[in-house]
């Protein structure tokens, strides 16, 4: 049992393998002939593999970085990882794991089937990280057996269809359509900086309008811009940390300096790979999700990783993530002077949930909005593992927790439901919510909007 529920789980939570199976159910949905069928698939599992490996270029560039800050300031803390942290939970929780995201998965579609929140989380590996937590979680309070799965499969379910939902008015100011949903759980860090662009972003423009002299102005070509500003970073950072450092535990004995630009243009690569493979995602996602849209779950939307905004605002990627991290060492100074857990800003989770927080911020309010929002991001994913930490049971001490921001929502709310009413009561809490987001669809006059 334990061995086939691992097979399954090593398709579902890969990215590409998922993408392939729903293009393929799209094309044969639509009687597409086996040529179109095949290429198509075939087309959109590269894609999404070139997103893949180029978002593990950006991480492999961007974890020396990390090392050479916290080395550099003397900083020692909790570092907030989703990687390392389903790795311990996976080797203690992997069946209900499993069992959570194939049940989660089903809960999703059948939510998306009968209410108005017509989202299809496609993110496989954010529906693991997702699932497992919620393992951890409710067996570290005593739940198990069937009711465990039931309400780690219902509170999947409601969360991949209610953080893209949460995304949606502002992933539409961003696409300029409403074809495609973000599938990414920082929806509601996503969410608050759209907003917060809309609130202080009036008449500023947006960051893809940057007037620069002419004598500048190749600073325009992205590559150039990304690459120039990354190669300050590191080498500001590297003299920091120091040769001695850099030379006897990173570089394997290269050069420090010479090290810290390849590191930074690799940054620049993996950047450019992943404009590259959305495009080709996009490309055939889109028209073959019309299948499963009309036959299957009408008017659906596939609910996409994070890096698929990124080339709508190149400038606004490299601002937000800046900007996040800046707001993640405030907050770290502060939870220091708060005597609180002091969680060390992770370059990786400031990369990928700043720099879409930037881009949704830009959409709505330009350059200021790109700036303050996804500072203000920085700011919560550096604050909520602070209150995820007690309730992770025996994980709750390791020296990393989970970083984005549903993670933390989802995890201290099914926590303190079940603390407060127990198993039997969150079921009904979890299935409460289902009801209505049914009956609210059944109603002529829904206020909801997908």
């Amino acid at each position: 049992m334990q061995g086939i529920l691992q097979d399954l789980v090593d398709f579902i939570s890969e990215p590409a393998i998922l993408i392939g199976i729903i293009v393929l159910i799209g094309l044969i949905l639509q009687k597409k002939t086996v040529d179109e069928i095949i290429k198509a698939t075939l087309k959109a599992m590269v894609g999404f593999v070139v997103i893949s490996a180029s978002a593990g270029v950006i991480v492999a560039s961007l974890d020396p970085f990390g090392k050479m800050f916290e080395y550099g300031f003397n900083i020692n803390g909790v570092i907030p990882n989703n990687e390392a942290i389903i790795a311990l939970a996976i080797n203690q929780y992997g069946q209900s794991t499993a069992l959570i995201m194939t049940f989660g998965m089903l809960a999703n579609i059948l939510i998306a089937r009968f209410t108005n929140f017509k989202y299809i989380f496609l993110t496989g590996h954010h529906t693991l990280y997702m699932a497992g937590m919620i393992a951890v979680i409710l067996t570290s309070s005593g739940m198990s057996g069937f009711l465990l799965i039931l309400n780690g499969a219902l509170s999947l379910g409601l969360i991949m269809v209610l953080s893209p939902a949460v995304c949606q008015p502002f992933m539409k100011e961003v696409t300029k359509n409403d074809q495609v949903a973000l599938g990414h759980f920082s929806g509601v860090g996503y969410a608050l900086a759209g907003a917060i662009g809309k609130l202080v972003g009036k008449g500023s423009k947006s960051t893809e309008e940057m007037k620069v002299p002419k004598s500048l102005a190749f600073l325009r070509d992205s590559i150039v811009s990304i690459s120039i500003t990354m190669l300050i970073l590191y080498i500001i950072v590297a003299f920091v940390a120091g040769p001695e450092y850099i030379e006897a535990e990173l570089s394997g004995g290269k050069n420090f300096l010479v090290f810290a630009i390849i590191q930074a243009l690799t940054f620049t690569a993996g950047f450019i790979l992943i404009q590259n493979g959305v495009r080709l995602v996009l490309a055939e996602i889109v028209p073959a999700f019309k299948g499963i849209a009309t036959k299957l779950v009408p008017n659906s939307k596939p609910a996409l990783d994070c890096p698929i905004v990124f080339p709508y605002a190149p400038n606004a990627v490299l601002i937000g993530f800046m900007s996040s991290f800046m707001g993640g060492i405030v907050s770290m100074i502060a939870l220091a002077s708060l005597g609180l857990t002091i969680i060390i800003p992770g370059v990786v989770p400031h990369f990928f949930t700043g720099a879409t927080a930037g881009v949704f911020a830009n959409a709505t309010g330009g350059r200021r909005g790109a700036v303050i929002g996804s500072f203000v991001n920085g700011v919560i994913i550096s604050f909520l593992p602070v209150l995820l930490l007690p309730v992770l049971g025996d994980l709750g001490i390791a020296n990393s927790t989970f970083s984005d921001t549903d993670f933390a929502i989802l995890g201290v709310a099914i926590a303190k439901v079940q603390e407060f009413i127990g198993s039997f009561g969150l079921t009904a809490v979890l299935l409460a919510i289902v009801g209505i987001m049914v009956k609210t669809s059944l109603t002529p006059k829904s206020s909801l909007k997908n």
